[in-house]
């Protein structure tokens, strides 16, 4: 009996650490638990209609979640996504607003983005500027620019159709935001794992120096990892945008955690250098699933907060276990 007992217990811590060392499987399994919990507190919340709410209460920083994985896989980090998500929803909406068409409107505020994303990739990577000053500058910068540009005035006025992007659901069933998530998250994975671009941004991560000394032009792809960065936050200021009919100069504020938040509770290292775009679709989704489930439960609002911050500092300390499990240099 006790040889059954003991064979069990190392059954079980053998695949308790097989889950902890898959940041994928653990992410996945933590998300799988919540909802599990969630739907015997409220019989509302495992029901279809509030799992496609939460797929689009995730959607935004899911989205801006896509290129600041890029970011973090390269050990860097973007703290100006928030703002450029802002500057990206005015600039869109001022055009739209000036009887341009949805077209040019949605391109303007893509490339607002891209510009923004550029401009950090070239204090980063040309100018040498460590990404969380960089980035913090180009917070205060994108910021401003919306401001300046609206006079602090939201933009109500859109092109017909605009609002599918935010509102539209296909079948009357499927969220738009939902779609546009997956849509992202489809092209994200093909980059990151079959294009140039997402091989050195693992190798970036891994050994800056390495992949200097290797031949790669690190500056370039780094001003394309902060690029992509800064569109992806775009396409999140054009859904939350539509989303809620206006283009506010304030928006984004605070998205900038929460996007980071999904990225590092989805696995992947602040250190660099491994992590995995799928594992951040869960990190939001956890996000906003806790958001969600205390909603219904009547839970006051603020424990939100700390709940989200239990989990990611539990989520970094996972991660610094898994490294020195295997060995890896813990630079806390």
């Amino acid at each position: 009996m006790g040889l059954s007992r003991i064979g069990e217990f190392d059954m079980l811590n053998r695949v308790t650490h097989a889950v902890a060392d898959n940041p994928t499987v653990f992410t996945t399994s933590i998300l799988l638990a919540l909802w599990a919990i969630l739907s015997q507190l409220s019989p509302y919340f495992f029901t279809l209609s509030n799992l496609l709410e939460i797929s689009v209460q995730a959607a935004v920083f899911a989205l801006i979640g896509v290129g600041q994985t890029f970011v973090i896989l390269a050990k860097g980090i973007d703290l100006s996504v928030g703002s450029i998500l802002a500057a990206s929803a005015v600039s869109s909406a001022l055009v739209m607003d000036a009887g341009y068409g949805i077209t040019l409107g949605v391109v303007a505020g893509l490339l607002c983005g891209a510009i923004f994303g550029a401009a950090n990739g070239v204090a980063v990577g040309i100018l040498r500027i460590p990404p969380f000053v960089a980035t913090l500058g180009m917070m205060g910068i994108a910021r401003g620019y919306a401001l300046i540009i609206t006079g602090g005035i939201p933009v109500f006025k859109f092109a017909s159709g605009f609002e599918l992007l935010g509102q539209g659901r296909l079948f009357d069933v499927i969220p738009v935001p939902t779609i546009t998530t997956i849509v992202l998250y489809a092209i994200g994975f093909f980059i990151l794992m079959r294009t140039k671009l997402g091989r050195y941004t693992f190798s970036i991560g891994s050994s800056f120096q390495a992949t200097t000394f290797s031949g790669v032009n690190v500056s370039r792809y780094l001003i394309l990892i902060y690029t992509l960065s800064g569109v992806t936050a775009a396409i999140a200021g054009l859904t939350e945008a539509s989303r809620i009919g206006s283009g506010q100069p304030a928006a984004g504020m605070g998205y900038e955690l929460d996007s980071i938040a999904a990225v590092v509770i989805g696995g992947t290292s602040l250190f660099g250098g491994q992590g995995s775009l799928f594992g951040t679709w869960v990190g939001a989704l956890i996000i906003a699933t806790i958001r969600n489930g205390l909603n219904i439960l009547g839970v006051y609002a603020f424990w939100q907060l700390v709940a989200i911050g239990g989990i990611l500092i539990g989520a970094v300390y996972v991660d610094s276990w898994r490294r020195r499990r295997r060995g890896g240099q813990d630079p806390t």
